[in-house]
């Protein structure tokens, strides 16, 4: 979560509230230990940070959405809505990519993971400003059960023979040419092409604090519900909605970080001719999207093509806010933007339809979004920089844009930069 999150914080519905000395490391190792659903909003570099179990589960698999077992009509997002008009709280968790591509009216790829699931939490420990605080949501209060010291991430090695990539450079660079020829066509103006890496089974709170401490970020997570896992070191703010004003801040753009030419990388990424076109076309998808949610003339691009500097990558970032109309909230502002543009290209709908065919597999909870809502406010990420993992193993997704401009071979180096932070969890030196 952001530093500008606190605001979000006092708005959860809790009804009781007690100040306690403890650490995000040490309340996630308490909670998680005994815990079926556990979610950890992690603000690995600074901000905040919400630690939280719960009982109660939305999950929607192949379509069809189910809280706590019983069927909820409609799609992801409106079962959401139904779940917080039942249970009004606090809800964790993520939507999919495969759910923002049913809500454009296509058949998704099937895939193995739940297209949405959403934790309402019970019982959660903010910390904020260096304070922390136990919260619940129905009034009783509760201890911060006992727990060892937090794990630490273990030294134990993936052999990379076992990583399985679903394209290898050539095929990956022979898509990218034919996203280049779909736009040649005019199928498409800009195609966010993806492909993914299969990984054993792992220990996953071990893997995100390797994934934490390699790559630091304001929106990470470590949430655990209905049997998968997501560990997220995302830089992407996906939306943000508070006092009614909705903020996207889509990334399209990214250079490795250097020891001695770093200045001169962040600089040809800020004067790239294809980075620039690529973030600007996906800013006006974005422009597009929230004007139907947003009152007459308050849409406005209030950053444009900004750098922003990570440990391992610099990134060329813009934002865009609009204001709701009145009697919209968050969610009407998720479906409105969902699935993200930043990870589609545009037009969207025709354009999700090229990179299935492309693509040839789901991508998941990768290209999705996850987060909280509660009430009329929502802080919800780019599930990018992330691995995805379940009894039979983890899944981690990985792309970038192609624009006409885009050259396969940049591309290809660029997919692997992107993937090194991850792969580096998973295969520690």
């Amino acid at each position: 979560m952001p530093a500008t999150s606190a605001a979000l914080l006092p708005h959860l519905g809790a009804r009781w509230v007690h100040p306690v000395e403890t650490t995000p490391e040490a309340a996630f190792a308490a909670l998680e230990a005994d815990a079926q659903h556990v979610v950890w909003l992690d603000s690995s570099s600074h901000g905040d940070h919400l630690i939280g179990v719960g009982a109660h589960v939305l999950v929607v698999e192949g379509g069809r959405a189910t809280l706590d077992g019983e069927p909820v009509a409609g799609d992801a997002v409106a079962a959401l809505e139904t779940a917080r008009a039942a249970m009004p709280g606090a809800w964790v968790g993520w939507f999919g990519y495969e759910a923002g591509v049913r809500m454009l009216g296509v058949e998704p790829a099937a895939g193995r993971f739940p297209e949405a699931a959403w934790l309402l939490l019970d019982r959660w420990v903010v910390v904020a400003h260096g304070a922390a605080q136990l919260q619940s949501r129905g009034g009783e209060p509760w201890a911060l059960p006992p727990a060892e010291a937090p794990r630490l991430p273990d030294t134990s090695r993936i052999d990379r023979a076992l990583l399985r990539w679903r394209d290898d450079d050539a095929a990956y660079a022979a898509k990218v040419e034919r996203c280049r020829e779909h736009i040649h066509e005019g199928d498409s103006y800009v195609l966010c092409l993806t492909t993914a890496i299969e990984a054993p089974p792992l220990d996953m709170v071990a893997t995100h604090a390797r994934l934490r401490a390699a790559s630091p970020v304001h929106h990470g997570a470590l949430l655990r519900i209905a049997g998968v896992t997501l560990s997220s070191s995302s830089p992407e703010t996906f939306l943000q909605v508070e006092h009614g004003v909705a903020t996207t801040r889509p990334i399209k753009g990214t250079r490795r970080r250097g020891a001695d030419d770093d200045a001169a990388l962040a600089l040809e990424l800020f004067e790239s001719e294809k980075e620039r076109a690529e973030n600007v076309m996906i800013v006006d998808l974005c422009r597009n999207d929230l004007q139907r949610v947003s009152s007459p003339g308050s849409v406005e691009v209030s950053s444009l093509l900004a750098v922003e500097s990570y440990p391992t990558v610099h990134q060329l970032v813009s934002t865009v806010r609009g204001q709701l109309l009145p009697g919209l909230g968050p969610l009407d502002a998720v479906r409105a933007l969902f699935p993200a543009g930043s990870m589609t290209g545009a037009p969207k709908r025709r354009t999700v339809e090229l990179l299935q065919a492309l693509e040839g597999e789901a991508r998941g909870v990768y290209s999705g979004c996850f987060g909280l809502v509660a009430g009329d406010r929502c802080q919800l990420a780019m599930v990018i920089r992330s691995v995805v993992a379940d009894a039979r193993g983890a899944h981690i997704g990985v792309g970038g844009g192609v624009t006409a401009l885009s050259e396969p071979a940049f591309e290809v180096e660029e997919l692997h930069v992107k993937a090194a932070a991850m792969l580096a969890s998973l295969v520690p030196s």
